[in-house]
């Protein structure tokens, strides 16, 4: 089961709303869909959780492009939400060298010199065989809202509850009582 909701920050403090993610098939749609919450140069956030599996946090400022950060990529790669995080420069790949993957030390599960008997050219999008475990992207996108980097790790870290999660960034951030109102 997912959750979703948008928080943006306004002169009046943070507002949050509940979207519709039903269109919302890649990232540049979920961007989109953020700035709709937001005025122009307003900080949106946008959070989506999975229960028990993973969240994800993206930020939006204005017409900049978007800063991504994933509590556990490998779980989010098994999602149709996650999957949309998790774009080339999250996971540190160049989109014009599919070679990259190769380069990657250990992230598809073999040994040096052994080869993976999978077939790359079928595998559509992030895989978990090419997707490390743990957080992914960008862990001071909340630095200047009120939470560290060194915070966010320690909400993603083996046993953290994504619900729990949420509501932890959202007190940090003093937007607490608007997600419960959306949640």
């Amino acid at each position: 089961m997912y959750f979703a909701a948008l928080l943006a920050r306004t002169e009046d403090g943070w507002q949050a709303s509940e979207p519709d993610l039903d269109d919302v098939e890649t990232l540049a749609d979920l961007s989109d869909l953020a700035r709709t919450a937001g005025d122009e140069e307003e900080t949106v956030l946008v959070f989506i959780e999975q229960e028990d599996a993973w969240f994800g946090v993206i930020r939006v400022d204005g017409e900049e492009d978007p800063r991504i950060y994933v509590s556990d990529a490998a779980a989010a790669a098994r999602s149709s939400y996650g999957e949309i995080l998790l774009t080339d420069e999250v996971l540190g790949r160049d989109p014009e060298n599919a070679d990259d993957l190769d380069d990657l030390v250990d992230l598809d599960g073999t040994e040096d010199g052994d080869t993976d008997d999978t077939d790359e050219d079928s595998v559509a999008g992030p895989s978990e065989d090419h997707v490390p475990t743990g957080p992914l992207g960008e862990t001071e996108l909340l630095a200047d809202l009120g939470m560290s980097a060194t915070e966010l790790l320690a909400l993603s870290g083996d046993g953290a509850l994504t619900g729990e999660a949420l509501g932890e960034i959202a007190d940090a951030l003093g937007a607490s009582d608007v997600l419960e109102a959306v949640r």
